[in-house]
C-alpha cells in the first residue's frame, strides 16, 4: 500500500519543469532549461529535489497497449469475503501482469483492478482466476469501448 507522504511545496518553475517532463521525460536539462530560463545545473538541481522530495518517483514511457496486442482492456470490482487486508488484495493480483492497476476503494466493491488482455477470451481467463482466490466473494467488470482521457498525474491548477 502506499504511503501517505506530504506535498512537496512545488513553485511556477517546479511546476513548469514538471509539465515538460510529463511530456517528454527525455528532455534534456539544457532544453528543459532553455524553456524556464534558468541554468542546465540550475533545472538538474530542482529535479533532483523533486526526485528527493518524492514529487518525482521515476522516468518512465508510456506505451499504446494496442500497439502491444493488448486489444481489450476493462476494469473489475473486487468483492472479497469479510475483511481482507490490502496487502492480501494485492499479493493476489500482483502475479497477473494483465492487471496495470490496482486500488482499494470506498463504495461497494473493496478493490478496482484495470486489466488489459489481448482477446476477450484471454480477459475471461484472468478474470476466472481472479475470481478463484479464496477471498473474493464475487467480481463485476466492464469493458472499456473507448478511451476518452488518457494523462499522467501533473501539478494541480492553483484554485
Amino acid at each position: 500500500m502506499r504511503d501517505i507522504v506530504a506535498p512537496v511545496d512545488l513553485d511556477r518553475l517546479d511546476e513548469q519543469i514538471i509539465a515538460l517532463l510529463v511530456d517528454d521525460a527525455r528532455r534534456s536539462y539544457a532544453d528543459l532549461g532553455t524553456r524556464v530560463g534558468l541554468s542546465a545545473s540550475a533545472v538538474k538541481r530542482r529535479v533532483d529535489r523533486l526526485r528527493t522530495g518524492g514529487a518525482i518517483t521515476g522516468f518512465t514511457v508510456r506505451l499504446d497497449p494496442g500497439a502491444l496486442g493488448w486489444t481489450i482492456e476493462g476494469y473489475v470490482e473486487l468483492h472479497c469475503r469479510m475483511r481482507t487486508p490490502p496487502a492480501t488484495i494485492r499479493a493476489a493480483v500482483e502475479r497477473f501482469p494483465e492487471v496495470v492497476d490496482a486500488s482499494t476503494v470506498s463504495g461497494e466493491a473493496d478493490a478496482v483492478l484495470r486489466i488489459l488482455a489481448a482477446d476477450i477470451r484471454h480477459f475471461e481467463k484472468v478474470l476466472e482466476q481472479i475470481g478463484a482466490e479464496p477471498f473474493v466473494a464475487r467480481t463485476k467488470s466492464v469493458l472499456v469501448l473507448s478511451p476518452l482521457i488518457r494523462r499522467p498525474a501533473a501539478p494541480h491548477p492553483p484554485v
